[in-house]
């Protein structure tokens, strides 16, 4: 018989405490519903950003006749 595994533990994205990875952690990978919505205030606040690459457009490829 297999033992139960532990579930994995991360640290939460804002504070750093020990978060449980379990079906039961409604926040998860956050301790709490404040440090979600730190999160998300900084992401709105754009103090969060992903970089990006702008390219010159291509150009449309012929139309099939």
């Amino acid at each position: 018989m297999k033992s139960p595994t532990k579930p994995p533990i991360v640290a939460c994205p804002t504070c750093g405490v020990a978060v449980s990875w379990t079906a039961e952690n409604r926040w998860k990978p956050f301790c709490s519903e404040r440090c979600k919505l730190i999160d998300l205030g900084q992401w709105a606040t754009e103090k969060y950003r992903v970089p990006a690459v702008e390219r010159e457009p291509e150009e449309d490829p012929p139309l099939p006749q």
